[in-house]
């Protein structure tokens, strides 16, 4: 193969190499590196792969693991490219009217590059596709002459309920994906998640790290439905694949009628040098751009639910809004079970989205909403919008639902909307957007609480007929943004089920977890640094009425990790506790800025137990000249102090339990470390 073209998008180097059958694929190289890399010979790696249901499937071995490097994928050559702005515009075509257009786009100020493919039908029969990537790249490591053997990881980033966003970092022979002796079988590491809950296993993540040349690739999809990574070897280098989850995996495919086409969710993609803490954080910088500046300054918040666990009432939330008065709460967020019906448990009732007002808001939900108004703060109000459950009208109404082979799709008390259809979307209106206007909310958690599966009916496969129904909920949370302006939106899934980039994108923030007072909270927080953004990552500090001091701050500083979340017994916290909130509270606004705009560095020994953890851990998240720095020690297995490297040459502020001593020289930070399960936090600054 040969070099063909090349661009630069920031500190990015991105070249296009074509082979002798008009092939073209590309390779990313830091920029500063391009003398390093080792040209070579084997096989290029296609910039897009496709498959086309009933063609040729896969040699060596991968039919069954992989639908790419297939026939169609191989038809499609080269025909031309273009720089258009800040995009890379390279059309292929199979020269029989199957043609694939690539585009690769940078922006001022980003570390990473959006990947996209829309596939056009200008043939005169529908085409049928059950694989069409979003990103592909191959020349994974282009630095050696040979396979790297010894010198690459797979980092990916598992997740499962309230244990969101744990990085797995291991050698890829831990993965099978040595080359064979030969060349000839094709090793394949896929993995994804199916369904409606995107981050459910894994994250919609993935990197290799060279650990010789330090340089790391990274890459997220941002897709709300079923998605796949491939991780591919037959030669000495690698190729890296993300995508909708194809035919096999996924049970999706796509009829693409004559003069129609088809466009990819996006794919983000970077290089860097440094591992896998630092590349990422540049992939963050396109979530930056999704986010905007909707946010003057970090709130701080405060949500119910850890104080009246769905049952919220007036005469409750007077009780809170009197005790959060005066202490600095900027929203207050009412949680599940403020509608529902008498008599019935409230976790059954959602779907109908008609306030309690007999049992629960006596005088309306309006002077609730006056109440929190008049206290300076803005309310906020909790839904569950895309399910309903058993005890709800809507539950009944089977022709509002979503279905597989026929049947309504029930899990155990869950049914959900069929996005798709105009009286789902009128209902919804109705219901809930047209009940925050009427009650005048600023601020709505969307929480979602089960997952559809493999898909439902209404399209060609079940696959597409789920993907088309999660862009309709997209759809719904920018329609909710549109006719209430200045709506603030929270993505909450029992936790964090969907902090992927499509629907953080639509989003203000997200609840970081279901994990409200567990020892494990700054652990989860700080691994989502990885793959959010710190400012929409909103982690709770459930305050109780025994907490000791020591509680109390572990609980606030693990806040500084994003967004503070306040919640618990406030109407019954004590003078010197509430002083320790304040003192909290008023930290967190002198550092709400950093935490927004900062990027952040991971250090500690931390062990591999998450529920019972020893060790310690420091994330220093450093913007301009000013570093906060948090670090928190679990049940033993740590030193009796730390150092960590941060920016400014002073020490502003200081908040934690032990009166441990911290000292500043030379820009490395000494921190004593005293007792098990404490937090400390400082702001350096010059």
């Amino acid at each position: 193969m040969k070099k063909f073209s090349e661009f630069y998008f920031g500190d990015i180097q991105v070249r296009y190499y074509l082979d002798d059958a008009n092939h073209i694929g590309m390779m990313l190289v830091p920029k500063g590196m391009e003398d390093k890399v080792v040209e070579n010979e084997h096989p290029l790696e296609p910039l897009v792969e496709v498959h086309e249901k009933g063609g040729h499937l896969p040699s060596g071995y991968g039919n069954g693991m992989t639908m790419a490097t297939t026939v169609a994928t191989g038809n499609l050559k080269f025909v031309s490219q273009s720089k258009e702005g800040d995009t890379v515009v390279t059309k292929l075509s199979n020269g029989a009217g199957r043609d694939a257009i690539h585009f690769l786009k940078g922006g001022e100020g980003l570390q990473a590059l959006r990947s996209y493919v829309t596939f056009e039908n200008n043939t005169k029969e529908t085409v049928e596709l059950d694989l069409l990537s979003s990103l592909n790249f191959g020349e994974v490591t282009p630095f050696t002459d040979d396979d790297a053997s010894g010198k690459l990881n797979l980092c990916r980033a598992r997740s499962f309920w309230s244990a969101e966003g744990r990085m797995d970092i291991r050698p890829l022979e831990d993965c099978g994906l040595e080359r064979s002796w030969t060349w000839h079988a094709m090793r394949v590491e896929k993995f994804g998640q199916i369904g409606s809950m995107p981050v459910r296993g894994f994250f919609p993540f993935c990197a290799i790290e060279d650990t010789e040349r330090n340089v790391t690739w990274a890459m997220q999809l941002a897709c709300p439905s079923s998605w796949q990574m491939e991780i591919r070897r037959k030669e000495d280098r690698l190729a890296l694949m993300a995508s909708l989850a194809d035919g096999d995996y996924g049970h999706w495919s796509k009829k693409i009628n004559p003069g129609e086409s088809f466009t990819t969710p996006e794919a983000y993609v970077t290089v860097g040098t440094g591992n896998v803490d630092l590349v990422s954080q540049r992939l963050l910088t396109i979530h930056k751009e999704n986010m905007g500046d909707r946010f003057g300054h970090l709130p701080v918040m405060f949500n119910e639910y850890c104080a009246t666990w769905g049952n919220p009432s007036m005469a409750n939330l007077k009780e809170i809004v009197e005790a959060v008065d005066g202490h600095g709460m900027e929203y207050l967020v009412i949680d599940a079970g403020w509608y529902g019906k008498p008599g019935i448990a409230w976790h059954l009732c959602g779907g109908d989205w008609i306030p309690n007002d007999k049992e629960l808001f006596p005088g309306g939900l309006e002077a609730t909403v006056k109440m929190i108004k008049d206290k300076g703060m803005i309310p906020g109000i909790w839904f569950e919008p895309e399910t309903c459950s058993n005890e709800s009208d809507i539950f009944k109404r089977e022709e509002m639902l979503l279905t597989r082979e026929g049947k309504v799709i029930d899990t155990d008390n869950r049914r959900f909307l069929d996005m798709r259809k105009q009286e789902v979307k009128d209902y919804l209106d109705e219901r809930v957007i047209g009940l925050l206007k009427k009650h005048g909310f600023g601020y709505i958690k969307v929480d979602y609480n089960d997952c559809i599966g493999t898909g439902c009916d209404g399209a060609e496969s079940l696959g597409e007929g789920l993907r088309q129904n999660m862009q309709e909920s997209l759809n719904f949370f920018r329609r909710m943004r549109e006719q209430v302006p200045g709506l603030i939106i929270e993505n909450c899934a029992s936790g964090g089920h969907r902090l992927e980039p499509s629907l953080m994108a639509v989003s203000d923030m997200a609840s970081f977890s279901d994990a409200h007072e567990v020892n494990e909270i700054p652990i989860i927080a700080a691994q989502l640094h990885r793959l959010i953004l710190p400012a929409q990552s909103q982690i709770w500090a459930a305050l109780r009425k025994d907490d000791s001091f020591k509680r109390l701050n572990y609980s606030l500083v693990n806040t500084f990790l994003g967004v503070m979340c306040i919640s618990g017994d406030v109407q019954q916290l004590n003078k010197e506790q509430w002083e320790k909130v304040d003192e909290g509270i008023g930290f967190y606004k002198e550092v709400r800025d950093i935490i927004r705009d900062g990027v952040s560095s991971f250090y500690g020994n931390l062990s591999s137990s998450w529920r019972h953890p020893t060790g310690w851990q420091g994330v220093v998240r450093t913007s301009g000249n000013e570093t906060l720095t948090v670090i928190h020690t679990f049940n033993g297995s740590y030193p009796e102090k730390v150092t960590v490297p941060v920016k400014g040459s002073k020490i502003k502020r200081i908040m934690c339990s032990e009166g441990n001593k911290v000292t500043l020289e030379n820009g490395i930070l000494t921190v004593e470390l005293k007792a098990d399960l404490e937090a400390i936090a400082i702001h350096t600054a010059d």
